[in-house]
């Protein structure tokens, strides 16, 4: 199998990881939306969110208010939106399950489609400073 997500939760691709637990993992996306953009991973490669038992479901969403909380403390950002896609036609391009959260600023609006890429020090930052937030 060849997923961006297993290398990564393999440690044979680099991922700015900012939270892990035995079950999961959450890293900064690589193209994000906004500044803090994140994403949460099974440890468990599974394509489709309808691929995972309904107990592993429940356990991966129960990480993201932990992990949304300490991108708000980071970011200073004033919201943040979720998102899951399944499949290509939802525009689900790993296919491993994550689940993104997307920072949101009042000064900005609210942008879906135009991403950004930050320079690999600034993400190195970024992590930190989200990893050092999670309580």
């Amino acid at each position: 199998m060849n997923c961006i997500f297993c290398d990564i939760l393999s440690g044979r691709r680099d991922g700015h990881i900012i939270y892990e637990d035995d079950l999961h993992v959450s890293i900064l996306d690589k193209y994000p939306i906004d500044t803090g953009h994140c994403l949460v991973i099974p440890r468990e490669h599974h394509e489709k969110i309808t691929d995972m038992e309904y107990g592993a479901v429940g356990e991966i969403f129960s990480v993201v208010p932990k992990i949304a909380k300490a991108v708000l403390n980071a970011t200073g950002a004033d919201a943040f939106s979720l998102g899951q896609n399944n499949g290509k036609a939802a525009k689900q391009i790993i296919p491993h399950v994550h689940i993104h959260i997307i920072p949101r600023y009042n000064h900005k609006g609210t942008i879906w489609t135009k991403r950004s890429i930050e320079g690999d020090d600034e993400l190195k930052k970024l992590a930190e400073k989200i990893k050092n937030s999670i309580t």
